[in-house]
């Protein structure tokens, strides 16, 4: 059977291309595909340990099987109440910040906590000269949209703002906007700083950062083990 990898972050720089049609035999899983990119890269063997799998935009264990024609992504760690509930983009241009909270902002409201992200001029010691995000837009988008509806459910609040910019970025811009709204600031301060967290350990978001001597993609922080394609716990040999 044929099925489409994609590839995203580092996994481009390991591979010089954005995906491969794939050959499996019939009855393959997830852990078959990844035990061919394990043969086919043994010097990354740190990278297949921690790596999650979508499987047609829906986050894969090993054990998943594949059918003909199925899209497969491959994701190293990422970068990142009532009311609408669906106020999520992702973007090319500048995030007009001051714009959004305004239109945010409601009668009700006792509160509005805002996390605006930035592109600093340095990082470890290093001039950084601009930022490059990507993203695996259709599932990031879905991700973005479930986050915001786990905020609702969890905590008291009355909407939310999420707007993550891909694309190369300047010193200064902001690369991620999220805005939660609500009668309290209690809830709105605790919602916004689970959004932010959550957002950037789960959604297929990547961050390259470039430097005066050279580019890098960030290692990110690590999926959580209910998503990583593999238990933890199995031995991989290197």
């Amino acid at each position: 059977m044929q099925v489409r990898v994609l590839y995203f972050g580092v996994l481009k720089d390991i591979f010089h291309r954005e995906g491969d049609a794939l050959s499996l035999p019939f009855g393959a899983t997830v852990s078959t595909l990844l035990d061919h990119y394990r043969a086919l890269a043994p010097d990354h063997g740190s990278l297949w340990r921690v790596l999650a799998v979508a499987v047609n935009q829906e986050f894969a264990r090993a054990d998943q099987p594949l059918a003909d024609h199925d899209e497969i992504a491959l994701l190293p760690p990422v970068s990142g109440g009532s009311g609408s509930l669906a106020n999520v983009a992702l973007v090319g241009e500048p995030i007009d910040s001051a714009g959004l909270i305004k239109a945010l902002k409601q009668g009700q409201d006792g509160a509005l906590v805002v996390f605006d992200g930035i592109v600093r001029n340095h990082t470890r010691g290093r001039r950084t000269l601009h930022l490059v995000y990507e993203a695996y837009e259709a599932m990031a988008l879905d991700q973005m949209r479930k986050l915001v509806t786990q905020a609702g459910e969890s905590f008291a609040i009355r909407d939310v703002v999420i707007v993550h910019r891909l694309g190369q970025l300047a010193v200064g811009e902001t690369s991620v906007l999220i805005a939660v709204a609500s009668a309290h600031r209690a809830a709105a301060f605790d919602a916004c700083r689970w959004l932010i967290d959550t957002l950037k350990s789960t959604v297929p978001i990547w961050k390259k950062e470039c430097f005066e001597d050279g580019a890098v993609w960030v290692a990110g922080e690590p999926f959580p083990d209910s998503i990583v394609a593999e238990p933890p716990s199995r031995a991989v040999c290197e």
